[in-house]
């Protein structure tokens, strides 16, 4: 990862900790990002990016869930997503 410069690894740090909900890993990057000479307003920017990003994905099933619920048709799917199939049909 040496392409990477510190500041890059630690916003592409905190965007991971973002969308993987990971507490632990914002205490541990965002102190990590100060210490390296990022500003309060660098990491705000990229925390605020990196939610943004991950509300894409969970308002895409909030409103295909509505969807189904109101008579919508839903996407072609194979089964439940643990892939286990309802055999008491």
């Amino acid at each position: 990862m040496s392409e990477l410069t510190p500041r890059e690894k630690e916003l592409v740090a905190i965007g991971a900790a973002i969308g993987g909900n990971c507490v632990p890993c914002v205490e541990y990057h965002i102190p990590l990002a100060r210490k390296i000479g990022m500003t309060d307003i660098q990491i705000v920017a990229a925390i605020e990016l990196a939610n943004k990003v991950k509300q894409v994905p969970a308002r895409n099933v909030y409103e295909a869930a509505l969807q189904l619920v109101s008579g919508g048709s839903s996407p072609e799917m194979n089964g439940p997503c643990s892939g286990v199939t309802d055999t008491t049909a």
